[in-house]
């Protein structure tokens, strides 16, 4: 699985946005977002979909964002771990 490229996150552009408005994140590249020094939040795509790693208690998981519903669920749990 290889991070998310341009064609990909274009994809995800109304997610990224909403990312983008959580004010406690930085976007240092496209796609890549960190919490203070710490990497945060990471898409990947793969013959599989694209997928989103959030950091939440210090671990990773991943979450599959193909979908509306899927971006809805990982969006909601985005927030949660952002705040």
């Amino acid at each position: 699985m290889r991070r998310a490229g341009d064609k990909a996150l274009a994809k995800l552009v109304p997610v990224l946005l909403e990312v983008r408005k959580f004010d406690a994140l930085i976007e240092k590249k496209p796609g890549i977002f960190y919490r203070k020094s710490e990497a945060f939040l990471h898409f990947h795509e793969d013959a599989a979909g694209l997928f989103a790693d959030l950091k939440i208690s210090g671990d990773y998981v991943r979450f599959r964002v193909s979908t509306g519903s899927e971006r809805k669920a990982f969006l909601a749990a985005a927030r949660k771990a952002a705040s």
